[in-house]
């Protein structure tokens, strides 16, 4: 029988769904056990309007059959078949969506979805094979018809022997070749493999004879060695009914932990679990998690974010970055939606706006559990913290503070006052009347923060100070700006919002002796002057510009050739001892108080974690004024 010729411009089609949808080639037989479920739905559909088929599950099934010898590979399903001119209409026409045209003349009654699409996924099954061979015969006919063919030159459809109804598709694998070997797709282990990660959930069982050892029957005497046997069994290869699919209620916190663990190769339970559904314009089931702990390569570049993204039980794609934004890139979990093509790709996703949607409702969701968490479960959410809080400051900083009215409630620092974490909500909600700012206080540690000598005045006015202590922290702040419309202030900064008349009228009697000591000083500092929040201590570096020595400090640190400098502005307590010291000097001897401006100096270096300029000279200056 002479071929016909496919009705679109085959060979250029054909060409893209092998080179440039598909990525890999296992993905053949994703698209074609997706094709069998859809037949037997179709089948189930027609049932339930026709009272002459019953239709009982344990009769609908898919099977997988390998022959090595004539290295075929073969799958086929129960499902409602195909007619010649739907064997005809549906491949012999490239991208042709014969099971779309079937679910909207059909109006049906259950929620049962028809999954795959003839067309463009069928024809993926030339990524591995040479030959195709479909035999159908459809429900309620008697002939049974061939379609077959060898790629983009064309196609035959003959008549056909087939006693039941159903597909069977045959695929004559293609030569190996050096990099290619496609024997692996004859191999029990592979197809096992690539049933599990695509197909575990069709809700059909994808059947398989398996080849099983034994001992021989009379062979098992005590003392002796049992000779074996093989024998051939049928197995199933799914799971078939997926745990998001279950109601709530049906669920134990152990199902969780459980799929948890097998599926996202974790030993420990997860912090939380996320199982939510939606229905509308847009339909999805979700299951996520929040890990107890961050994965060893969690803050590298190596790191992939990603939710698994199903269509309808059938997995497209392992790590779907787009469910979720940055900050939430912790979070694993799936997807599975009705409303995404199975043959959607990394491009098309990219511009669906379905997914738009589901992304967008998903990081609303799981923000609101993890508030729920923090409130609920504090100590479980702090452990969680523990591993994930620097990704969520990041995430304030990151891309301009893109993310930050997101992540803004979720972050945590430790309070002075309190004595443990806590939210910028519940600093702002304990805050004194008269408190204008939220305080921040930057440092290595809690203990240090604590100790430095720019927090004095600030506690004795009974405000709290949050403890910074993430090299990124500053910088998330600074892109934050304010908080509930309160904005934040370093006890660093040049202005504390609260100095008193008294300390300004000194500052200004004692204006010759700052200056000497600024001249003194040079270039390292802005300005010398008096504090105005000093109590117990005789000194302390503030910086005077928005580069706060802490940003000096991490920026610094970084692995490039220029460096960067606060303004730097050296206040004195003048109600400490060591200013009437100053004042002696500046009467009597001036050489002298240089090299006293030069030790306060480096002292207030080392109090903030900076090392001095000269340590030989600063030691030599110490030595000398003893």
């Amino acid at each position: 029988m002479a071929k016909k010729a496919f009705k679109s411009e085959s060979k250029r089609l054909l060409d893209m769904m092998i080179h440039s949808i598909y990525t890999h080639k296992e993905i053949f037989l994703r698209e074609l056990v997706s094709n069998a479920s859809d037949s037997i739905d179709k089948l189930y559909y027609i049932a339930l309007t026709d009272d002459n088929i019953t239709f009982n599950k344990d009769d609908y099934y898919i099977r997988i059959e390998t022959d090595e010898k004539n290295r075929t590979l073969t799958i086929s399903d129960t499902g409602i078949g195909m007619s010649k001119e739907e064997l005809e209409e549906n491949l012999g026409t490239i991208a042709k969506s014969g099971s779309f045209d079937f679910k909207s003349d059909l109006e049906h009654e259950e929620d049962h979805d028809i999954i795959g699409q003839f067309g463009v996924g069928f024809y993926s099954a030339f990524m591995v094979a040479d030959k195709v061979t479909v035999i159908s015969k459809k429900y309620g006919e008697e002939d049974a018809y061939k379609w077959e063919s060898e790629g983009a030159d064309g196609y035959t459809v003959t008549k056909s022997a087939k006693d039941e109804i159903g597909t069977k598709i045959i695929l004559t694998l293609k030569p190996n070749a050096d990099e290619e070997n496609y024997d692996e797709f004859l191999s029990e282990y592979t197809i096992r493999r690539i049933i599990k990660k695509y197909s575990d959930y069709i809700r059909y069982p994808i059947k398989m004879m398996v080849k099983k050892s034994r001992p021989k029957p009379g062979t098992e005497d005590e003392g002796k060695t049992p000779e074996y046997e093989d024998y051939f069994e049928d197995e199933t290869l799914n799971s078939m009914v997926p745990i998001w699919r279950k109601n709530k209620s049906e669920l134990k916190d152990e199902d969780y932990n459980n799929f948890y663990k097998e599926k996202f190769f974790d030993y420990d339970n997860p912090a939380a679990v996320i199982h939510t559904s939606a229905d509308g314009i847009t339909s999805y089931k979700a299951l996520m998690f929040l890990p107890a702990r961050a994965p060893y390569d969690y803050y590298s570049k190596d790191f992939e974010k990603g939710l698994a993204l199903y269509a309808n039980g059938v997995l497209i794609m392992d790590k779907c970055a787009d469910l979720l934004p940055d900050c939430f890139s912790f979070v694993k979990g799936l997807v599975d939606s009705a409303d995404l093509s199975l043959n959607i790709s990394r491009e098309m996703l990219q511009h669906d706006r379905q997914l738009q949607i589901i992304a967008k409702n998903l990081q609303k969701k799981i923000k609101s559990e993890l508030i729920k968490l923090m409130k609920d479960d504090r100590e479980t959410y702090e452990k969680f913290y523990s591993g994930f809080g620097r990704q969520l400051k990041f995430s304030v900083y990151n891309e301009f503070g893109r993310e930050k009215e997101l992540v803004q409630d979720l972050i945590l620092f430790y309070s002075i006052k309190e004595k443990k974490l806590v939210s910028l909500k519940e600093y702002i909600e304990k805050m004194p009347e008269d408190q204008k700012f939220i305080y921040y206080a930057c440092g290595e540690s809690n203990e240090k923060i604590e100790k430095l000598p720019q927090t004095e005045l600030v506690k004795d006015k009974g405000y709290d100070i949050l403890c910074f202590t993430d090299d990124i922290d500053e910088f998330a702040i600074k892109m934050l700006g304010k908080y509930e419309e309160k904005e934040f202030k370093s006890v660093s900064s040049g202005d504390l919002g609260f100095e008193t008349e008294e300390k300004q009228k000194e500052s200004g009697e004692n204006k010759e002796i700052f200056l000497f000591m600024k001249d003194a000083l040079g270039d390292k500092v802005k300005d010398v002057k008096a504090s105005m929040r000093l109590k117990s201590h005789p000194v302390c570096i503030t910086s005077g510009g928005e580069l706060s020595i802490e940003m000096e400090k991490v920026l610094n640190s970084m692995p490039a050739d220029q460096k960067v400098k606060a303004e730097r502005v050296l206040e004195i307590n003048v109600d400490h001892p060591v200013f009437e010291k100053i004042k002696e000097l500046f009467a009597s001897d001036k050489e002298k108080l240089k090299k006293y401006t030069d030790v306060l100096y480096g002292s207030a270096l080392l109090i903030e974690g900076l090392s001095v300029d000269d340590p030989i000279e600063f030691s030599n200056n110490i030595c000398e004024l003893i």
